[in-house]
């Protein structure tokens, strides 16, 4: 991979503005990712604090259920603020402390990154901004006072469809503005280099554990592997430490929302109809229409509902290394309901449209072979918004 290149897709496409920043970004990073001090802390952090290694959990009632291959869930979801994101936030908030930086950013959709940014913020003392679609604060309150009760100011986003790109977009121009004090922790595996780099090194944790763990479980057995995708963290978290691994068949899990028609749905890979452009300071695949503007996305699960995805992703796609496909609202609150009750999980609603697709893959499996599905969140934050489109509100 060339600098900040994975394949043709990737790179730094922003405002001249941004430039130095990125560039004191990656020098930062270089220095830091090998350092003895600096992993020594964040596996500090990372074990005492977030609670890693998760656990991987042999899920007999949902094997049970489906007969064929044996289901084992890698348990992000039990992580101190619910989900991965605070992999990659402790990574990012101990950069900007080495850094000198003395304010945090961040953008958000279903609330798991704010939470986990505003989390670490006041952990180590520092002032933090969390931009946040209008339509996502309302489907997230739950997150949105989690934010306030940590000290973060969360600033709504009410232009575009006032849902994740246009928080990120907020975001990206506040940073510009304010590049000498201020750091910005994307929360996926998007936007210019250095982030989709950094963002997969912090959570590729989640790969690297199953691998290890799987040595005791099934003699380091598996036959594959699934995880949602939006921007496509957690997945690539997941998948990073397998992508030479050709006998596991890897799958990515995108959002098909309502239907096939454009804007109904927020699928990139998984649609024929998506192609490569710019978004957010990298050139990957996008929802767009003949003009190359971006179509609005659509998902019942605000952290999938995003019109692009990471770079890194693209190329897996083109290489074959994973397969993305689609999975419906409905089919991906049948599995929110199947897991809570076979199981007594919660889970994401994010994770649910991966757990979903053991529907269609499980048939196809036999007892001896081994599936891990990356539970990436908990579904506390989606509980009301279920209730309510199952026909029951929650006051």
């Amino acid at each position: 991979m060339s600098k900040g290149r994975f394949g043709k897709y990737g790179g730094q496409y922003v405002p001249e503005i941004v430039m130095p920043v990125l560039t004191e970004l990656e020098a930062a990073y270089e220095k830091y990712k090998e350092d003895p001090d600096f992993i020594a802390e964040l596996n500090k952090y990372y074990t005492q604090y977030a609670g890693r290694p998760t656990l991987l959990y042999y899920a007999e009632q949902l094997t049970k259920h489906y007969g064929g291959a044996k289901i084992y869930l890698k348990r992000e979801d039990l992580l101190h603020t619910g989900a991965h994101k605070i992999n990659n936030a402790l990574g990012q908030v101990l950069l900007a402390k080495r850094m000198g930086k003395k304010r945090i950013i961040a953008e958000t959709g279903a609330g798991q990154h704010g939470v986990a940014t505003a989390t670490v913020a006041a952990l180590f003392g520092m002032e933090c901004h969390v931009f946040m679609g209008a339509v996502d604060i309302e489907r997230q309150k739950l997150n949105v006072f989690k934010m306030k009760l940590l000290g973060t100011k969360v600033i709504p986003v009410t232009t575009g469809t006032a849902t994740l790109k246009d928080a990120t977009s907020e975001a990206i121009r506040y940073w510009a503005a304010h590049i000498d004090d201020t750091h910005y922790i994307i929360g996926s595996a998007v936007g210019p280099h250095p982030y989709p780099t950094m963002v997969r090194d912090f959570q590729a944790c989640i790969g690297r554990e199953i691998r290890q763990q799987l040595k005791k479980e099934t003699g380091g057995r598996l036959d594959y592997l699934i995880a949602c995708v939006g921007g496509g963290s957690n997945a690539i978290g997941t998948f990073h430490d397998w992508r030479n691994d050709t006998q596991v068949k890897k799958f990515g899990v995108e959002a098909a929302g309502r239907g096939p028609a454009a804007g109904d749905n927020a699928q990139t890979l998984s649609n024929p109809a998506s192609r490569p452009g710019v978004l957010h300071g990298a050139y990957s695949y996008l929802a767009q229409d003949d003009d190359g503007q971006v179509i609005e996305v659509y998902s019942i699960s605000a952290g999938l509902d995003y019109p692009g995805v990471g770079p890194e992703h693209a190329m897996f796609h083109e290489q074959g290394v994973v397969k993305y496909v689609g999975i419906d609202d409905k089919e991906a609150l049948d599995a929110f309901q199947l897991l809570s009750r076979l199981e007594g999980i919660i889970p994401a609603v994010e994770s649910s449209h991966a757990l979903a697709y053991l529907e269609k893959l499980m048939p196809q499996t036999t007892p001896d072979q081994v599936v891990v599905v990356t539970l990436s969140g908990r579904g506390d934050k989606d509980v009301q918004q279920v209730a309510k489109v199952l026909g029951e509100e929650i006051e």
